[in-house]
């Protein structure tokens, strides 16, 4: 059963250490419960994975390459420099790996309405696929102003049959659209599942988004193996819910002589206080059913976030970041929106390969940590999405008058 890792955390209450958990209005509580039980009777059934590993290989196109690129090493001197191509599956992004996966819970649990949540809108892609697919019924929430950044995945989503709501409250952001499904789930909980995008939320969503993207890491190590002989000296992710980074490390979690570095959105620096960096400031509390990190104000309200990248600008992070990161197995750092497009620009020039401007936080720290190592060890970064749907974005920075 090579998609379910069988880990032993979270506990039987969702807890990642002090972390995680189940903060949720009574009306979920039934619907929470059904989604257990089902993914715990999935663990278990054959049927479910053989169907779920068919899709991946033959809809999705898994397994994903590893990439050697030689042109950044040359750049960058030091380390070789492998890239893990989540931007090459079905959609363009990790995200499919998770949406198809709960769309086939959505079946078993024998609901038709699916609802979810997109920054980027990769994971909104993704689950309009999913559903069209499967036949399902599918409404997604996205952040007015990440419409406006993302008009190319909204028009993608609509194409694939989703009706997509714009949120104009709050900061019109992933957040807001999280707090507008939220709701929808509440009302319609019965008929409906929330295909929620992220290791986040109330238990079971922090494990089960995590088992469906595990297979990234997976993969990565058997082919590094294979390719190199070893282990790599580095992995280095982006991290905003946290499913692309956590979908990879997870398979290295053993590995001590493995270093696992995820990398946050530094928006326009830490003394600004416009980033989405919530490791920077350590505080805790609860937000969208979950007690993790985040970003708050002194009387404990959520602070607006800021980063050039839609799918990084989330004021808390995913428990089981929260347990790494206390526990030190896993590196937390930043990069800035300067050093992302940075970073864009250079992947796009010197390898022929636009990445998404998440996976560009990503970059911009490994070029960092590359000059700091040595020509005897290895890098991998997880592209965890193409960037097409950054073009315009980019072009838009690049006009400004810079300094």
């Amino acid at each position: 059963m090579s998609v379910n890792p069988g880990a032993s955390v979270p506990d039987q209450s969702g807890h990642f250490g002090p972390y995680g958990g189940r903060f949720i209005p009574e009306t979920l509580s039934a619907a929470l419960d059904q989604l257990t039980a089902e993914y715990g009777a999935a663990q278990a059934d054959p049927a479910f994975w053989g169907e779920f590993e068919g899709l991946l290989r033959d809809f999705v196109g898994r397994p994903t390459s590893i990439y050697r690129a030689t042109h950044l090493e040359a750049l960058w001197g030091g380390p070789r420099v492998y890239l893990k191509r989540e931007d090459l599956a079905h959609t363009g992004a990790h995200k499919i790996n998770n949406s198809l996966g709960q769309a086939l819970l959505t079946r078993r649990m024998g609901k038709q309405r699916v609802i979810a949540e997109t920054g980027a809108g990769q994971h909104g892609v993704a689950t309009a696929t999913a559903c069209a697919l499967l036949g399902l019924e599918c409404r997604i929430y996205m952040g007015s102003e990440d419409c406006r950044r993302q008009a190319l995945n909204v028009q993608r989503m609509r194409l694939l049959g989703a009706e997509v709501v714009p949120v104009e409250s709050g900061s019109r952001t992933l957040k807001d659209a999280i707090n507008e499904a939220m709701r929808d789930w509440v009302t319609n909980v019965e008929s409906t599942h929330y295909i929620l995008g992220s290791v986040l939320g109330p238990h079971p969503f922090p494990q089960l988004v995590r088992d469906f993207q595990s297979i990234i890491g997976r993969e990565a190590r058997a082919q590094l193996v294979e390719r190199e002989g070893r282990l790599p000296t580095a992995l280095v992710a982006c991290v905003g819910g946290g499913s692309n980074s956590i979908g990879l490390f997870h398979a290295f979690l053993g590995d001590d002589s493995v270093r696992m570095l995820a990398v946050e959105a530094g928006g326009e620096g830490i003394a600004s206080g416009r980033h989405a960096a919530r490791f920077q400031e350590a505080r805790v509390g609860v937000l969208h059913g979950t007690r993790t990190y985040l970003l708050a104000d002194d009387h404990g309200q959520i602070r607006e976030t800021h980063s050039v990248s839609a799918g990084l600008d989330y004021p808390a992070v995913g428990p089981e970041h929260a347990q790494l990161h206390d526990s030190g197995r896993v590196e937390y750092v930043y990069a800035t929106d300067q050093e992302a497009i940075t970073a864009f620009q250079e992947l796009a020039a010197a390898e022929g390969i636009l990445p998404a401007l998440e996976s560009s936080h990503a970059l911009a720290h490994a070029r960092k940590l590359a000059a700091c190592l040595s020509a005897d060890d290895l890098i991998l970064v997880n592209l965890s999405g193409r960037g097409d749907k950054d073009v315009q974005v980019v072009i838009d920075w690049l006009a400004q008058p810079q300094g």
